[in-house]
C-alpha cells in the first residue's frame, strides 16, 4: 500500500488560490482513476478535479468554502499498488506505522472504548430506555378523546368573528358572564401559543445558517468592491417601444429556422451604434494605475441568474455582429452559464454591461457597476399605457431604461446624452438597419 498525495494543479493564469465548492468523496470512499474528486472556483469559474489515481481516500483539505493554495495537497489517497508516487515525509510516517508493534490492535481497542449513542445518554450495555413521561389529558378532554360541551354566551357579532378566525369560544376565557370582543382579542393574543393559528397564517420557521461559498461569495465580494470603490449615479429615461415592439413582431413571424428575437439584440445593436461617439460609457478604469481605458470594440457582458448566483458571460465584438447573430449568441451563453460550462474566456474581459429581468424588470432599477467597468444598463419591463399625441390619446408600449455609471469617468451630462442618443434609435428603430 502507498500513499498518493494529489496537488492542487495551476487551473488559471495568475491563480494563487481556488476555493471548495464542493466535495465529490469523504474521507473512507474509495475513488476509480479519473472520477469527480472536487469542484474549485476561481474567477467565476468552476473547475473539476479528477483523481488520478484509484484507491481510497484517507485525508482530504478541508471543507466547502475553503480556500486552497495552488500547489499546496488536495486530497490523499491511499493506493492499492507499490509503485504510486508518495511525498518522501509521507512514506516514512507509512513505515512508522506499520513498525510499531500492535499498532493495529491499539486502534481496535481505541474503537472498542468509545462510548456507544445509547453510553453516552446514561445507559450502560441491557439497560433499557426509561419510558417517555405520559402526556396529559387536556382538561377540555374527556378520557374517549372528546371535547366537553359548555354553554358559551356570545353576541351574534362575537360568534361570527370567532367563526371566521377559526377559534372555538369554548376555549375563550371571559372576564364577566358573557365572551366579548375584548375577551376575544385577548386570546388571540395570548392563547396563540396554545395551538391557536388564524387562518392563512404561516408557523415560524426555524433559523437557517447558509455558509456563504462560492460563486454567492464571489458576487459578495465583487459587489462590495464595487459599491466600496465606485461613486455609483443612475439615470432613468422613459422610451416608448411601441414601433420596435411592431417590428419584432413582423420579424419573428418571418424568421424561419433563425432564433426568435427579444428585445435584448435589438438594444444591443442600439448601445453599438451609439457608443463610438460616446466613447467614455465603454471603458474600464485602472485604480491603482489612475488610467481610463476606452475600448474601440464592444465586448458585451450580459448579466444571468443562474441557481449558483449572477453570472456575466460576454459577448464578444457585439458591434459586429446583427441581431439574429446577437440572438443566437445570447442563447448559446446564457446557457453556457447556467449549465456551467462557460469557460473563463467566455466570463471575463467585458467593456460594457448590460442587466435585464425581462418581465420582472420593475418600474426602473439601480444596477451595480461590474467593476472595473465604468457603466451598467438596465432594461426594465414594457408596459402599456395611454399616451397623448397631440391632441389625440393612444395607447403605447413604454419602457424605463436604466443607466448606472462611475462619476469619476463619466458626467452626468454625458449618461443623459447618451441615453438620449439610444432613445431616439429605440423609437425609431428603421434607423438601427440604416447605414
Amino acid at each position: 500500500m502507498a500513499r498518493y498525495s494529489f496537488r492542487l494543479p495551476d487551473i488559471g493564469e495568475g491563480i494563487a488560490e481556488a476555493e471548495i465548492v464542493a466535495w465529490h468523496v469523504k474521507v473512507g470512499d474509495r475513488i476509480e482513476e479519473d472520477a469527480q474528486l472536487a469542484d474549485m472556483m476561481t474567477d467565476k469559474a468552476t473547475v473539476e478535479m479528477e483523481s488520478p489515481v484509484t484507491g481510497t481516500v484517507v485525508e482530504l483539505a478541508g471543507e466547502v468554502g475553503d480556500m486552497v493554495a495552488i500547489g499546496s495537497t488536495l486530497a490523499v489517497i491511499e493506493t492499492d499498488g507499490e509503485g504510486a508516487e508518495a511525498p518522501a515525509d509521507e512514506a516514512v510516517e507509512e513505515e512508522v506505522v506499520a513498525e510499531t508493534p500492535g499498532a493495529e490492535e491499539v486502534l481496535v481497542a481505541e474503537e472498542a472504548e468509545k462510548p456507544s449513542p445509547l453510553q453516552e445518554r446514561g445507559l450502560g450495555e441491557g439497560a433499557e430506555a426509561a419510558p417517555a413521561p405520559a402526556v396529559p389529558l387536556s382538561p377540555a378532554l374527556s378520557p374517549e378523546g372528546e371535547r366537553e360541551k359548555k354553554a358559551v354566551l356570545a353576541s351574534p357579532a362575537v360568534r361570527a368573528r370567532a367563526r371566521d378566525l377559526g377559534v372555538d369560544l369554548s376555549q375563550v376565557q371571559a372576564e364577566g358572564d358573557r365572551i366579548r370582543h375584548s375577551d376575544l382579542d385577548a386570546f388571540l393574543r395570548y392563547g396563540a401559543g396554545q395551538g391557536y393559528q388564524a387562518p392563512g397564517a404561516s408557523r415560524a420557521r426555524a433559523d437557517e445558517p447558509v455558509k456563504v461559498i462560492g460563486m454567492r461569495r464571489k458576487i459578495a465580494e465583487n459587489m462590495a468592491a464595487s459599491k466600496r470603490a465606485i461613486p455609483h449615479f443612475t439615470y432613468v429615461e422613459e422610451m416608448d417601444v411601441t414601433a420596435l415592439e411592431e417590428m419584432r413582431a413582423d420579424l419573428n413571424a418571418n424568421r424561419g429556422q433563425r432564433p426568435k428575437l427579444t428585445m435584448l439584440p435589438f438594444l444591443i445593436v442600439a448601445i453599438c451604434r451609439t457608443i463610438p461617439q460616446f466613447p467614455m460609457i465603454n471603458a474600464r478604469y485602472d485604480d491603482e494605475g489612475g488610467v481610463v481605458t476606452r475600448h474601440g470594440a464592444v465586448h458585451l457582458g450580459m448579466a444571468t441568474q443562474t441557481d449558483a448566483g449572477l453570472m456575466v458571460p460576454v459577448i464578444r465584438d457585439a458591434q459586429d455582429k446583427n441581431v439574429w447573430q446577437l440572438a443566437s449568441e445570447i442563447t448559446r451563453l446564457a446557457e453556457a452559464a447556467r449549465t456551467g460550462k462557460a469557460r473563463v474566456e467566455e466570463l471575463t474581459g467585458g467593456t460594457l454591461t448590460v442587466t435585464s429581468l425581462g418581465p420582472l424588470g420593475g418600474i426602473t432599477t439601480t444596477p451595480v457597476i461590474n467593476r472595473p467597468e465604468v457603466a451598467i444598463i438596465g432594461p426594465n419591463k414594457i408596459v402599456e399605457r395611454p399616451v397623448f399625441d397631440g391632441d389625440d390619446i393612444r395607447r403605447a408600449k413604454l419602457m424605463n431604461l436604466s443607466i448606472s455609471c462611475d462619476h469619476r469617468v463619466v458626467d452626468g451630462w454625458d449618461a443623459a446624452s447618451y441615453v438620449q442618443a439610444l432613445k431616439k434609435l429605440i423609437e425609431t428603430p428603421v434607423l438601427l438597419f440604416a447605414d
